[in-house]
């Protein structure tokens, strides 16, 4: 194989995903004949075609579409090789999260531009979720979770504990009035968050007497997503437990209640999961570190 055919696949890649000649030739600073030639010489390193060209647009082969995704995952590995022993390249790459709502919402995302400041070059491919995710599958670099972990083939770091919180909407607690205790939840209906893998209800924990008590409140609506729970809740369909750093403006603003407060809440763990890899991708070691610093304050 030519020395030059990673810069061949690196040309064909900024083809595909600018979705022109011209504007790749544009972005690589480079003449658009070059770039013509460098597909060619690809395509005749390959001896398949990759590119359907017409005067109006550009589409991949089936064979083009196969090798982009390949090329995409090789290009960016071999980017994080040579930051990973050169003492003068900037962090750069593409970063792929995957974070619970709850936690994208007020804690990631009001923080993200003090990392972009510090990692300028790092681009954030962000999707928020509640739900279990393959991350070699999806192709996501790391995923930050909530609450105990299923056993796991990948790399599992414990960074904090978040405090929860047990409330109610105003128009719930007219109707209905506030529990007082432990057993006063049986007469009362939640909004309960599901697992999307078990479809099992989460159960509520309490610390009493420095003992872990789960209990299951009936149900007036199962949810399995973190931003319908948070609007239930607000429309006083029922008691809702969650985190307290999310829910806490909410109650400072009165929107919501706090019960049960002689009742701690036991705490849910933070923890990020990542690939198990000896040689962990520069990008990916500076946001774990970066998140788990910002989670500590």
């Amino acid at each position: 194989m030519r020395a030059n055919i990673t810069e061949y696949m690196d040309i064909f890649v900024h083809v595909v995903e600018s979705g022109s000649f011209i504007r790749a030739a544009e972005q690589l600073q480079m003449h658009r004949p070059a770039v013509s030639k460098a597909l060619q010489q690809l395509e005749e390193e390959l001896g398949v075609k990759l590119l359907h060209r017409t005067t109006r647009k550009l589409s991949l082969t089936s064979e083009g579409e196969a090798f982009y995704q390949r090329a995409k995952v090789l290009l960016g590995e071999m980017a994080d090789l040579m930051a990973t022993y050169s003492s003068t390249q900037s962090v750069s790459g593409s970063l792929r999260l995957d974070f619970p709502l709850t936690l994208a919402h007020s804690m990631l995302i009001p923080a993200l531009g003090e990392f972009r400041e510090r990692y300028p070059d790092i681009e954030i491919i962000l999707t928020s979720s509640d739900r279990r995710i393959d991350l070699i599958a999806e192709g996501i670099d790391c995923v930050v979770r909530l609450g105990e972990l299923e056993d796991s083939s990948f790399i599992a770091r414990r960074i904090g504990e978040v405090a929860m919180v047990t409330c109610a909407a105003p128009s719930y607690l007219t109707k209905y009035g506030a529990p007082q205790t432990l057993d006063d939840l049986a007469q009362h209906k939640a909004v309960n968050f599901f697992s999307d893998r078990s479809r099992e209800v989460m159960t509520w924990k309490f610390i009493v007497n420095g003992e872990i008590i789960a209990k299951r409140v009936d149900s007036a609506l199962r949810v399995d997503n973190s931003d319908i729970f948070l609007t239930s809740g607000l429309a006083g369909l029922g008691l809702i437990q969650g985190v307290d750093y999310a829910l806490r403006p909410y109650i400072e603003s009165g929107a919501l209640v706090t019960v049960l407060p002689d009742y701690a809440c036991a705490p849910k763990a933070v923890s990020v999961l990542y690939p198990d890899k000896r040689n962990l991708a520069p990008r990916v070691r500076v946001f774990i570190d970066w998140f788990s610093e910002l989670f500590s304050r």
